[in-house]
């Protein structure tokens, strides 16, 4: 991923796969407002994040931390990629993946809850999907992707289905993701998750 600035200080994020080189300006500030957001919401709330990235491979913290102060908030990431990493770091039962994929809604939400306890933070999120062109199977097929949300509440999972090549599914999660973060900063200041 490349940031760059151009004309009237717009910026534009570059990212390399599959299907060449994408230039996400207009989906990129979108994504970077709902880290500001976010980043707003959890310290109004006094609270910290933790994440677990798989098919985001790291631009939710990426997008948390283009965000000066950020901090404050976040203590960091795990980019469980492998579905070892998922059982080894986070916790993730290998017979859930065995019996249910790396991508399911159970999955999602065992890797936010491993990122929060691992590394101790009052809101842990995850990401796991098909960000393509590949890997789509029976029910789940490119740009399907489990984002999840777990504090000392629960935990909330939501199943999304985003469009487009791979780069601007993985933008469209992280976004997603950290408009969770919002929303959960403000129902656990509601009393809820």
């Amino acid at each position: 991923m490349r940031q760059r600035g151009g004309a009237a200080g717009a910026v534009a994020c570059r990212l390399r796969g599959p299907e060449g080189e994408v230039t996400l300006t207009g989906a990129y500030e979108r994504a970077l407002e709902a880290s500001r957001r976010a980043g707003a919401a959890l310290r109004r709330g006094g609270l910290t994040l933790a994440a677990a990235e798989s098919c985001t491979g790291g631009l939710i913290s990426a997008l948390v931390t283009d965000v000066p102060g950020s901090s404050e908030y976040f203590l960091g990431a795990v980019v469980a990629y492998s579905n070892d990493v998922k059982v080894k770091v986070l916790g993730v039962p290998r017979a859930l993946i065995e019996d249910r994929g790396a991508v399911c809604e159970e999955t999602a939400a065992a890797m936010a809850g491993g990122a929060r306890r691992l590394l101790g933070a009052d809101i842990g999120v995850s990401a796991t999907g098909i960000a393509g062109p590949g890997g789509a199977v029976e029910g789940k097929p490119v740009g399907t992707v489990f984002i999840a949300v777990a504090s000392d509440r629960g935990v909330s999972v939501r199943r999304l289905a985003l469009r487009g090549g791979r780069a601007d599914v993985r933008l469209a999660a992280a976004a997603e993701i950290l408009g969770e973060v919002s929303a959960a900063c403000e129902r656990i200041r509601g009393g809820a998750l």
